[in-house]
């Protein structure tokens, strides 16, 4: 809606957006941002402030926040202008990135885990390794939506389950996608740019494994904890009835998985050289083919899944809506902050630009890895990436040989910082959405950010000595 409304009040002038170069970020005031924080802080404090009026208006929340960007935008830089950047937003970054979700969230779905686990600290700390691993091989998005479900189950007779999904967001929707391309799409973007797709693998594995180690084992420290309180308690009846052998079902999703996969692999290694003009932005033609494809194999998940799976899966359609609505919003807003960010030392946020140079204009690694991974947990990280990757210098060939720490720096820190918060990774809020409609108590915005920082903040600075300085 948010795009939609843009698209109505800029009009129709195909010819004004196709001059359009962009927004000058150096030419923009910090007061350009509002919107974007009032976004960001609707999503924090009107859930824990006005729960009821969040769940049955975010949508119209979203969109006043798109409009309080729009309508000045249009007021004074023109629609030409409105149309290219809004379009440009749309078509290569809003509709590819939800059409993604929306796959891996419907695909995912169709596969059902049968069979009651019962959640130990071993069969936690199992499951939250095992989804790791799976992170990077069909993404932090596919393996969330795979995973949460089973382990939520598992849980579900226990009293204190919430640090489980705070360390299943920790791990499983951020850290475990640094491997590959197809984990995160930061690394994706960068993969675009040129960066070998095995780089990330043999570059940042120590880091992984580094962060992996220290948070499953203070998992299962902590989850042997609160397993311990609840042995002298009488027992919690389950939901789940011990009635049915372990399996999985829905097994023909999987090759629907591999299909994601392919496309996204497709879509980066063919290279027709035809493009379409869509308001001055140019849409490569694998791009849109990708994208078709990612809605058929959804389409081909929904017929050929029983509708028993999903009904046993707990599978509803709000909390892709609700990603799908907010993030609109939110990568409106953050058109003139990305901007800002892009003018670099002549932009309003120069003194950010400057904690990442030294004073022969050297990259600053750990300045790299900080400033990428906070702006990552409060700004999308794939944009953000894409600042930090452009403002190294943005060759691929030479940040992967002589500035291969820069890179790793930028790449983890884009990554792993998107823990931080709910909303600095898709399958975050995804994770969270789930989660609370199977009667998690789960923390607020800022009750989130302090698990974040007590476990995450420490172990950042751990790989800051190790490898950044």
């Amino acid at each position: 809606m948010p795009f939609l409304a843009a698209l109505l009040l800029a009009g129709a002038l195909p010819a004004q957006a196709a001059e359009g170069a962009g927004i000058d970020g150096a030419a923009l005031p910090l007061l350009w941002g509002l919107p974007f924080v009032g976004m960001l802080l609707s999503i924090a404090v009107i859930p824990l402030l006005a729960g009821h009026f969040w769940h049955h208006h975010y949508g119209k929340v979203a969109l006043f926040w798109g409009l309080a960007f729009l309508v000045p935008f249009i007021a004074v830089f023109g629609a030409g202008l409105t149309v290219y950047e809004v379009a440009h937003a749309a078509l290569l970054e809003y509709i590819p990135f939800i059409i993604l979700l929306f796959s891996l969230f419907t695909i995912s779905g169709g596969i059902l885990l049968t069979g009651n686990l019962h959640g130990s600290p071993g069969v936690n700390t199992s499951l939250l390794a095992i989804g790791t691993l799976l992170a990077s091989v069909i993404g932090t998005t596919g393996a969330s939506m795979v995973l949460i479900r089973p382990l939520l189950r598992a849980n579900d007779d226990r009293r204190h389950n919430v640090h489980t999904v705070v360390f299943f967001i920790f791990l499983v929707s951020n850290i475990g996608g640094s491997l590959t391309p197809l984990g995160d799409p930061p690394l994706f973007l960068g993969f675009l740019k040129g960066v070998d797709f095995f780089w990330t693998t043999q570059h940042l594995f120590h880091d992984t494994a580094v962060m992996a180690v220290i948070l499953l084992g203070a998992f299962y420290l902590l989850d042997r904890y609160f397993y311990a309180r609840e042995e002298n308690l009488p027992a919690k009846a389950d939901p789940t009835p011990d009635t049915e052998r372990l399996g999985l079902r829905g097994l023909r999703n999987v090759p629907l998985l591999a299909g994601v996969i392919g496309a996204i692999l497709m879509s980066a290694l063919w290279k027709p050289g035809i493009e379409f003009d869509i308001f001055g932005t140019h849409v490569p033609l694998p791009s849109i083919a990708r994208d078709l494809g990612l809605l058929v194999l959804a389409g081909i998940s929904i017929a050929i899944t029983p509708a028993f799976i999903r009904e046993r899966n707990g599978f509803d359609w709000e909390p892709i809506r609700e990603v799908a609505k907010l993030f609109a919003a939110i990568f409106l807003t953050i058109i003139p902050v990305i901007a800002i960010l892009k003018a670099g030392a002549n932009g309003a946020l120069s003194p950010l630009v400057a904690l990442v140079t030294d004073e022969a204009g050297g990259p600053v690694n750990a300045g790299y890895f900080w400033m990428t991974g906070l702006l990552s947990g409060f700004l999308d990280n794939a944009p953000t990436y894409l600042v930090f990757f452009n403002l190294a210098g943005g060759d691929a060939q030479e940040l992967m040989t002589r500035y291969a720490v820069t890179l790793e720096a930028i790449s983890a820190g884009a990554v792993f910082m998107g823990a931080l918060t709910y909303i600095g990774n898709a399958p975050n809020f995804m994770v969270l959405a789930i989660a609370k409609s199977r009667g998690v108590a789960m923390p607020s915005f800022f009750g989130y950010m302090a698990w974040s920082g007590l476990f995450l903040l420490p172990c950042f600075a751990l790989l800051t000595w190790l490898y950044f300085l």
